[in-house]
Order: structure tokens, then C-alpha cells, then sequence
């Protein structure tokens, strides 16, 4: 059985899910995973790792959903919301999902595109069934859910961890984080990332306790909720404290006392996803009285660093190696990196993902022989902490929690009619971590609001370029590469 099923017995009349009005226990949950299984078994025992697409709005839909395709023993695949149907469609083909479940207002989306490739199509929230059939065992080395990252190149690949992987994520932080079925949070974070699905919702769920989800993100309602002492944990990624601080600083002197006492009350207040800038978490303890936990993580290990929930938290560092967890720092050749020198984060551990989807060569390299993932991350270890340096490619901007591929960008930029050639680079940015850049060489004078609005219709919008600058000539070295930090400078 999977382990939440099991937890969520333990707390059956307890609330598990809070959305607006509405409050879920974890009975419920159970039943209603239960009925979403064997609606999607029909007459079959076992979904046997079938890929089942999910687009379903944050709330108690959503991990019913979650959870009734991992009882089912299929593949969860959780679809982002904003995306533009081209990428939503990447993730179907490559995935080859069988079924696509949507929450009402998406269906349209998929209703023709369905139809013609014969997936079926189920809304959300529909009629479930109540009989009470033997859902399958499934043994914790199957694969249980996909997850899409950019890697270095320009298409996306899907991340595949096992029930066994997410467990050991999961059980990790619980332990590190000390949660308990006294705590009570609420999910900011996006559903088809790591950092929301495992941290958030995984590890509130699998300890008894409850998690709030919010229809949109705004930061005075955000305020009301801590004002309300409801919850006692918060997770977010340097974009949301940014705004929220921001939103601070509009209140009256009398207000923000009022919200510092509230906020004194909390347990935890975590910040990762991208480098917490370390005047955002000193801004962040004059408000609340908590220094931020920043940890380090990514969507093929789950978290494997974390600073400490009791201990030094030291600003500028994500902390220490997690337990259970396998860390060491190697030179451009994979031995071990010298005292006090940089060098290339590799992990190893039962959190570390099973492989890409339909990409062994991928995989294969990704691995050392020995089988440390290599992160492709830089950090420096100093008296016991770890300190990120930044990437080993200039390709991979983190920006507002996520990690954007700029060669993906620069794909699509190239296949606007006006555009010759293009380069995407990310500049430091306090609120973005870092800012998503571009600059172009043009065939025709063009429009940067018009070249944003044709660029969203083709990707999400928090991968398109906040600027744009037009050059005659990229700057390039003598083999006609692109050099991309005299491209940034361009910026500064």
C-alpha cells in the first residue's frame, strides 16, 4: 500500500485538505482516492505504470486524483496550468499518456486532441464509483510519478521517481523539518514541481497534519491567513517573500506589529527553489522573528542539503547534508575536489530519481560509474556548511523557483519571422533571483510588447524574457560560439 494511505489511516476524522470554505478529512481522502482508482481501472486489475496526465486545479481534487492513480498502480503525470497547449502536448506525446484527467474549465483544451489520438478524457470532479473492489498491491519499486525539468539541452525530459524514492524524500524532511499532525500549512507553490508536491502537500499529508490551498496567489490574503493563526508552516521560493515584503511595506506601523506577533507564533518558514538573496532573509527576520530555511534541492533528488531546524542557519548557505543522504563536491574530473575549493555537487541516496523517460543515454550520463548523480550545480563547503556557487552551464537560469533552459527559449525566439538569431542569458535580480534576458538580432524592426505576446502563445509565460536588447552581431569567440557572459554584461 502506498506509505500516505497507510499515515492517512492513522487520522481518518481528522481535516486533511482546507480549500475556501471547504474542509476535508482524511477519510475522505481515502474513499474518494479509492473511488478515483477503480474509475480508472474500469474492468482491469492493474493500470501496470500507464501514464496518467493530470490538469487539475490545487485543492482536495488534486490529491485525490494524485493518489487514486498511484492506488491504481499508474504513472502520475501533473500537468502545469499555465502552460500552452504546444508544451502540455510535448508532455502527452512523450509521456504517451492514456489518459488525461482535467478540472472543468480545461477539458475544452484537451477534448479535441483526445479524440483524435484516442486518450481517454475525464473531468475531475465527476461521478466516482463506490464498490468496494480489491485495488492492486503496489510494491514500492514502481514507477510513480513524472515530472518535467529543463536539462541543457532545448527539450524538457520527464523525471521518473519511484514510490520507494518519493517515500525516502518524503520520510527525510518529515524527520529533518520535525513535522508532526500538529501542523497546519498552506500550498503557494505551483502542483507540477517538486517543491509544492513533495514538500508541501506530501509531507503535511503523510504526517496527519493539514494543508490549505488557495485558489490564486495574493499577498494580502496571504497576510489575512497568517493573521488568522491557522497555520503554523509556510514554504515559498524568494519570488513569493519578495512580494510579500513588499506588500509589508505598504502596511502601517501599528499593522506590521500585529503581523510580527502573529508570525512569531510559527514553527517553520522555509524558502527554496532558487538562491534565497541574503537581504531578503534579513528583511524577512525584522518581519517575522525567523531566520528563513533555505535548503537545496531539485527535481531528480528531491531535497539533499538543508540548514538545520534546530542550529545555525547561516545566511547565504543551504545548510548540510540530509540524512540518509550521500553528498561530495569532484573537479572537472570527477575526483574529489580539494578542501575549501569548489566543485560540482554529486548526489547519491535513496531519494535520487530512477531515470528520464525514454532517455537511457540521457540517464546514462547524468550517472557516474559508480552511480553519484551529478547535479550539475557548484558549491564550495565551508566549516561544515554548503555554499552554491551557481551552475556549470550558463543555459540553465533559475528564475522564480523554477530552472528555465535558454537554449528552449532561444528555439522558439528563432522561429519568429523577424528574428535572425538571439541569445538568452539570466542577470542577477532580487525579487527573480534571476531575471530571464534576451538579446536579438533582428531581419525587421519588431515590437518587444508584440514579440511578449506572440512569445506566450508558444510557451509559459514565466520562461518568456522580461528584456530584450537589439545587436547587430552576438558577441562570439573564434570557434563562433556564443559567449554568453559578455552577452549578460550587455545587461549590467
Amino acid at each position: 500500500m502506498f506509505p500516505c494511505i497507510e499515515q492517512a489511516e492513522k487520522y481518518a476524522a481528522k481535516t486533511a485538505v482546507i480549500c475556501g470554505d471547504h474542509s476535508y478529512t482524511y477519510q475522505e481522502l481515502i474513499e474518494g482516492s479509492a473511488s478515483f482508482a477503480l474509475l480508472l481501472l474500469a474492468e482491469q486489475p492493474d493500470l501496470r505504470e500507464a501514464r496518467v496526465a493530470f490538469m487539475v486545479n490545487p485543492g482536495f481534487d488534486y490529491v485525490k486524483i494524485q493518489w487514486g492513480i498511484w492506488r491504481a498502480g499508474g504513472i502520475a503525470v501533473p500537468l502545469c496550468l499555465t502552460y500552452p497547449f504546444p508544451s502540455l502536448q510535448y508532455v502527452l506525446e512523450d509521456t504517451g499518456a492514456s489518459v488525461i484527467v482535467a478540472s472543468a474549465e480545461y477539458v475544452s483544451m484537451f477534448k479535441e486532441y483526445a479524440a483524435a489520438k484516442g486518450i481517454q478524457l475525464l473531468i475531475a470532479d465527476q461521478q466516482t464509483e463506490t464498490s468496494q473492489r480489491t485495488l492492486p498491491v503496489i510494491d514500492n519499486s514502481r514507477r510513480a510519478m513524472i515530472l518535467y525539468t529543463s536539462g541543457t539541452t532545448s527539450l524538457p525530459k520527464g523525471v521518473v521517481t519511484t514510490h520507494a524514492n518519493i517515500e525516502s524524500q518524503v520520510t527525510t524532511l518529515v524527520k529533518a523539518w520535525e513535522w508532526s499532525s500538529e501542523d497546519a500549512t498552506i500550498c503557494v507553490l505551483p502542483l507540477h514541481h517538486v517543491h509544492g508536491i513533495i514538500n508541501v502537500v506530501c509531507c503535511a499529508l503523510y504526517t496527519g497534519a493539514s494543508c490549505e490551498f488557495i485558489p490564486e496567489f495574493s499577498p494580502a490574503y496571504i497576510f489575512d491567513i497568517f493573521l488568522s493563526g491557522r497555520i503554523n508552516g509556510f514554504m515559498a521560493v524568494p519570488t513569493v517573500y519578495f512580494k510579500l515584503i513588499s506588500y509589508w511595506e505598504t502596511l502601517s506601523d501599528e499593522q506590521k506589529t500585529v503581523c510580527k506577533n502573529a508570525l512569531l507564533k510559527f514553527r517553520l518558514m522555509v524558502c527554496g527553489s532558487a538562491a534565497l538573496p541574503v537581504s531578503i532573509l534579513e528583511k524577512w527576520e525584522i518581519i517575522s522573528g525567523h531566520i528563513l530555511l533555505e535548503r537545496y534541492g531539485m527535481t531528480e533528488i528531491g531535497m539533499a542539503i538543508s540548514n538545520p531546524y534546530k542550529g545555525e542557519r547561516r545566511p547565504g548557505y543551504v545548510g548540510l547534508a540530509l540524512p540518509g543522504v550521500s553528498v561530495k563536491l569532484v573537479d572537472e574530473l570527477y575526483k574529489d575536489a580539494a578542501i575549501d575549493q569548489p566543485g560540482e555537487i554529486l548526489i547519491k541516496g535513496p531519494n535520487v530519481f530512477l531515470e528520464y523517460w525514454n532517455k537511457p543515454d540521457a540517464t546514462k550520463q547524468t550517472f557516474t560509474l559508480d552511480g553519484w548523480f551529478k547535479t550539475g550545480d557548484v558549491a564550495i563547503h565551508e566549516n561544515g556548511y554548503y555554499r552554491i556557487m551557481g551552475r556549470n552551464s550558463v543555459d540553465i537560469i533559475k528564475s522564480g523557483g523554477y530552472k528555465i533552459s535558454a537554449l528552449e527559449i532561444e528555439e522558439v525566439l528563432r522561429t519568429h519571422t523577424s528574428i535572425a538569431d538571439c541569445a538568452v542569458v539570466g542577470i542577477d535580480n532580487e525579487e527573480w533571483g534571476e531575471l530571464i534576458v534576451a538579446a536579438i538580432v533582428v531581419k525587421e524592426t519588431i515590437d518587444a510588447k508584440e514579440l511578449d505576446t506572440w512569445l506566450r502563445t508558444k510557451m509559459a509565460s514565466y520562461k518568456t524574457p522580461r528584456k530584450y536588447l537589439v545587436l547587430d552581431e552576438l558577441p562570439r569567440n573564434a570557434m563562433g560560439k556564443v559567449v554568453k557572459n559578455d552577452v549578460k554584461k550587455l545587461f549590467i
